[in-house]
């Protein structure tokens, strides 16, 4: 937090009280459909028991606000042996004595109550808003969570609380966008500004790399291109596939991705409960990353690396074009924030859109969607950057994961506009194919 309080970033309670009761109220609309029923998941490695996520959100705002700062005992006995993530094993959450869900909305409740009061008491200071956003963010990554568990579970798709009044946007009239851009080489800045408001541990700090010029596709793959790697036997030709790779593929017997299936004419998918005819200039989406690697070496290309994926986002070229300036943007169309003409992001589109949609959001190099639609893929391991210490409120974010996970950049359809950023770092295992990823693809040279 030292760096918030060297420049003294604050934001006012008032906007604080309005992340925190939207962050809640975006929790409750993935959550008030479900029935009792419903929230009782099977055990699987990458879903978690609804309540148990529920208790573990609001858990969250008590242990980092209520319990650190404030030094405010435990609201429930049994509070940090059922929801902190880092005490709890995977597994061991389905055999927990969770209350009921009555119980976890009253406990969420009254969670959200105290902060409120608290927030009405004081302004906060750098410190107290980096922990209040923080906490906001950890919730806004769980409500994604729920948003790709209700898709794993074949559950209804969410409302996110639009209603005939307030009804989710719609595009129509796209068509697909090819070709690459050729982003100039040049010493690139990697990571966050310090003038950035906010930072996670693992952006921390920009520090300089030489990234030689390279050719990067203007979007993400889309169906129809990833259908012409199905249609040519791509998962049937063990050379595609790294060894690690044609593993996973031959022990889960996949065919194609994982929510896909032939129909009479052609391909669907499977959106939430329901299939649908598969939308030719949509991202690919819920791609693994070894599925994204073997894509790349049938086309003749590659993933690019996190750099290189940065910069193509954030770097403005020079005046002639031969290399890059040391300006960096927050966001692919420059430093102001995210809105429904620039990205696909919040669920306001209620799933993926063509990737030739929202021209506004093009990078400088015209680079489109780098921003929501569907996670991208890099092909760089999840490491910490220069100089990274364990400085962090939440320190089990980053530091448990670095080695394994790839890097994955932009943010997808319900992710929340206020998280992503350029900047940002989302990271999972290679064989995750229940997100909401997909990838883009570089030239080789």
């Amino acid at each position: 937090m030292k760096q918030l309080e060297d420049k003294h970033f604050t934001l006012p309670a008032s906007e604080l009280i309005h992340l925190v009761n939207d962050a809640h109220q975006r929790t409750l609309d993935l959550l008030s459909d479900l029935d009792d029923s419903q929230l009782n998941v099977p055990l699987l490695g990458i879903v978690n028991p609804f309540r148990w996520e529920m208790g573990h959100v609001s858990f969250f705002y008590e242990a980092m606000l209520l319990q650190t700062l404030d030094q405010i005992p435990p609201l429930t006995e049994d509070g940090n042996d059922f929801y902190n993530s880092f005490e709890i094993d995977h597994d061991d959450r389905w055999g927990l004595p969770l209350p009921s869900r009555k119980e976890t909305l009253a406990y969420m409740e009254q969670i959200r109550l105290m902060v409120i009061d608290r927030l009405g008491s004081h302004e906060p200071d750098a410190a107290e808003t980096y922990i209040y956003l923080l906490s906001v963010f950890h919730e806004d990554m769980h409500g994604e969570a729920f948003t790709w568990m209700r898709q794993t579970l074949k559950y209804p798709k969410p409302s996110f609380g639009y209603s005939e009044s307030n009804p989710p946007l719609e595009l129509s009239g796209e068509t697909a966008l090819t070709g690459d851009v050729e982003v100039p080489g040049g010493n690139y800045q990697l990571g966050a500004s310090r003038e950035n408001p906010f930072v996670f541990d693992n952006e921390k700090w920009a520090f300089p790399i030489e990234v030689p010029s390279f050719r990067i596709a203007r979007t993400a793959v889309s169906n129809d291109e990833f259908k012409d790697f199905i249609e040519d036997n791509g998962y049937k030709r063990p050379e595609l596939w790294s060894t690690q790779g044609w593993r996973w593929r031959s022990k889960n017997g996949m065919q194609c991705p994982v929510y896909w299936a032939r129909g009479e004419r052609d391909w669907l998918h499977r959106h939430f409960n329901r299939w649908i005819p598969l939308a030719s200039h949509a991202p690919v989406a819920h791609i693994s990353w070894y599925e994204a690697e073997a894509y790349c070496r049938w086309a003749g290309r590659r993933l690019p690396t996190e750099a290189e994926w940065d910069m193509a986002a954030s770097a403005e070229p020079s005046s002639d074009g031969k290399t890059i300036t040391g300006k960096k943007r927050r966001f692919p169309w420059g430093d102001e924030h995210p809105t429904s003409e620039r990205a696909n992001l919040d669920g306001r589109f209620s799933g993926t859109v063509d990737v030739g949609a929202f021209p506004a959001g093009d990078s400088a190099f015209g680079c489109r969607q780098m921003l929501g639609n569907v996670w991208e893929w890099t092909a760089s391991p999840f490491y910490p950057f220069p100089g990274y210490i364990v400085d962090f409120p939440y320190v089990e974010y980053s530091a448990p994961w670095f080695g394994y996970p790839k890097v994955l950049k932009g943010g997808a359809w319900p992710t929340r506009s206020r998280l992503a950023c350029n900047s940002y770092r989302n990271f999972f295992p290679p064989h995750r194919n229940d997100i909401f990823s997909g990838f883009r693809t570089c030239a080789l040279e």
